[in-house]
């Protein structure tokens, strides 16, 4: 004998009826509406049918309003345009943001078998590229704003290709449509940062010295990034907006 099984959890979110508005409209040239709300028991049945009040029209228009601003809000700024945005472009499908960070110290994650312990180190001014789906990265020779002629390094780091494309491998990147710019620029810095550095992409050091000594001397010494490490890409700012 088939046994039924509850599989509804596994489902996604699952919605309950609240409410609902039955709209009536008088015969005639200039018709009259009329609109009732009901509230929902339990079990899905329309109650306590009332003519819709004030209040409950005007929540159900905030509602309405909310929903169409999250669907232009995609890389909209919360308030003042933050100083380090270099570029945006808003487009939902399309959409892609363009950043810098100076010198900082980040907290840095490497798979055992690098040999490099995880802890904070310096990392030198950085640029960022980013859509929804997808990162790249490269270095800067120090912390003034960039400007189209300025030219890009290499980012000393592990998991990224030549052309400054950042292998996430197995992390979950999760950007909603709604996210504002400051929302969205933190969290692909959370994400690179947080995800474990494992191997190079490719033969060559991405920097002028063995990379694992590089970091591991970084980390267990505190000190600065040393700049004068930096690979050149014959690649500026300029590039990236073209």
């Amino acid at each position: 004998m088939n046994t039924l099984t509850d599989i509804t959890q596994d489902l996604g979110t699952l919605y309950h009826p609240k409410s609902a508005l039955v709209f009536y409209a008088s015969q005639g040239a200039q018709k009259d509406i009329y609109v009732e709300h009901f509230d929902m028991d339990k079990n899905g049945t329309p109650i306590n049918a009332h003519p819709l009040t004030e209040r409950e029209a005007e929540a159900l228009a905030k509602a309405l309003v909310t929903e169409k601003q999250k669907q232009t809000a995609f890389l909209k700024s919360g308030g003042i345009l933050p100083t380090n945005i270099l570029h945006i472009n808003p487009s939902r499908d399309k959409g892609a943001v363009i950043w810098y960070t100076k010198s900082q110290k980040r907290s840095l994650y490497f798979i055992e078998s690098l040999g490099i312990p995880c802890e904070t180190a310096y990392v030198p001014p950085m640029v960022w590229q980013a859509t929804k789906n997808s990162l790249r990265v490269f270095a800067l020779s120090g912390n003034k704003r960039p400007t189209e002629k300025t030219p890009l390094y290499c980012a000393p780091f592990f998991n990224i290709y030549e052309d400054g494309r950042v292998c996430m491998g197995s992390v979950n990147i999760s950007i909603t449509e709604s996210a504002c710019v400051e929302d969205f620029t933190k969290a692909w810095e959370d994400y690179f940062f947080n995800s474990f550095f494992s191997h190079l992409m490719g033969e060559a050091s991405p920097v002028k010295a063995n990379c694992v000594s590089l970091w591991k001397d970084l980390v267990l010494s505190g000190r600065p990034f040393p700049t004068a490490l930096l690979k050149t890409n014959n690649k500026t700012l300029k590039n990236l907006l073209s």
